[in-house]
């Protein structure tokens, strides 16, 4: 197939004018210039049309789909509280059919904002066994995007069932999907549930909250007298490409740690301000040489706004208003993608030969001329301030086209909603 007549932008590379020939891997790119039309070809003329890699989230949680609209009593004074009053009770009533429906659900609406590859982080009281691989077979199996998967042991859950389910789905890796080993949060994870981790994650990269809030380094120098970071470590726990997410109130010595480890944070700035946390350093990340991904802990699918989030909470945080550039942006947006590449054993995030015919495409009509040199300021303030997707593509297959999505997403959603019902009326 052949897409012509389409504005290229990979957060490097931009041509006005272009094409991408490819089947599921990209075959060729270039101007339309050097356009040669090969016969029996499949040509699609998307002129008005600004084509780039599928959209990356870096930390999700599928499950908090069932929290939408969802009434409990709710008054937290505190970030644990968040947890014990909401998530906590949200997850503890997650059945095996509510986990199937936020996965499907969730593909709908990913693909919608244009997001082709998610990195999730689980939880599902009602269900353990099995479920990885459900979210695996209604995201990518149905849904047809990319997902990497984990359970969040914690000791809030049969602990062997949930370090079982992880160890049996790590075996498992596909161009699509891969897993990796969930855990919670320090907060809710015992010494002993730590050691049996440890004694079979094999070299595994894990994927953990750390230091979301202070009352995980409260919580674990009171258990254990080292914080979070330094906890983890003695159990060897933290591998090369593990996730750590939030890092929110880490310091220099635990920055240390994970840069030495070659770890990744995983930055989630609105929930951060939702949850009044506060916000990750990223000046620490840096000077640490620590890489950053972006995710949205599960709050919301439309990834574009975490990304401005971040450019934009890190010029408040530091009172700087030239802290923060777009290539700051582009490179925790490139290392998301980076990172999924790693574990997948694809290449994904580039529209270059070789690499997967995972696109995102959007309506775009620059008012000002556009170019190479100022193309990521047109894609933050002119294509994410309203981003209208039209077409996603995955390994070079139709996942939404002019605006339709591949999925029966009114029998979904019917579904669904009798779905949350049943949830809702376990939380009673």
């Amino acid at each position: 197939m052949v897409i012509k007549n389409v504005m290229i932008f990979d957060f490097d590379r931009f041509i006005e004018k272009g094409f991408v020939r490819f089947d599921d891997v990209i075959e060729e790119v270039g101007s339309m210039e050097d356009y040669i039309e090969k016969p029996g070809e499949d040509t699609l003329d998307f002129s008005g049309k600004l084509l780039m890699p599928g959209f990356i989230v870096g930390h999700a949680h599928i499950y908090s789909t069932f929290a939408r609209g969802m009434i409990v009593p709710f008054n937290p004074k505190s970030f644990k509280d968040i947890l014990e009053q909401l998530w906590w009770k949200l997850d503890a009533k997650l059945d095996m059919e509510a986990v199937r429906y936020s996965g499907l659900v969730s593909a709908v609406e990913y693909i919608k904002n244009g997001v082709t590859t998610v990195i999730d982080h689980h939880a599902s009281g009602m269900a353990i066994k099995g479920t990885l691989n459900t979210l695996k077979e209604a995201l990518v199996d149905t849904g047809k995007m990319r997902g990497i998967f984990c359970f969040e042991t914690s000791d809030r859950f049969p602990v062997d069932e949930t370090i079982e389910e992880n160890v049996d789905f790590l075996k498992s890796r596909s161009e699509k999907h891969a897993g990796m080993f969930g855990l919670h949060a320090s907060l809710s994870l015992s010494d002993e549930t730590l050691k049996k981790v440890s004694e079979v994650l094999d070299g595994n990269p894990i994927h953990v909250h750390v230091a979301e809030s202070a009352e995980d380094e409260e919580d674990s120098i009171k258990k254990s007298g080292k914080r979070v970071v330094e906890r983890l470590d003695a159990f060897g726990l933290i591998n090369e490409n593990s996730i750590l997410a939030h890092c929110v109130h880490i310091n220099e010595e635990e920055a240390e740690i994970i840069s030495e480890r070659k770890a990744y944070v995983a930055v989630n700035v609105t929930s951060n301000m939702n949850n009044a946390v506060g916000l990750p350093k990223t000046k620490l990340f840096k000077e640490k040489g620590i890489k950053i991904i972006v995710g949205n802990d599960g709050l919301g699918y439309n990834i574009s706004r975490d990304w401005m989030n971040l450019y934009f909470s890190q010029k408040l945080l530091y009172g700087e208003p030239t802290y923060f550039s777009l290539d700051d942006l582009k490179e925790a947006i490139e290392n998301t993608y980076e990172l999924a590449s790693k574990l997948l054993g694809v290449k994904i995030g580039k529209i270059e030969k070789g690499y997967k015919a995972d696109f995102t495409i959007l309506e775009y009509k620059a008012p000002t001329p556009i170019s190479e040199s100022n193309a990521m300021g047109h894609f933050f303030f002119g294509v994410l301030d309203s981003p209208k997707v039209t077409d996603v593509l995955v390994n070079g297959e139709f996942l939404m086209k002019d605006g339709k999505i591949h999925l029966d997403v009114n029998s979904i959603y019917e579904e669904a909603k009798r779905v949350a019902n049943s949830v809702w009326n376990r939380l009673r």
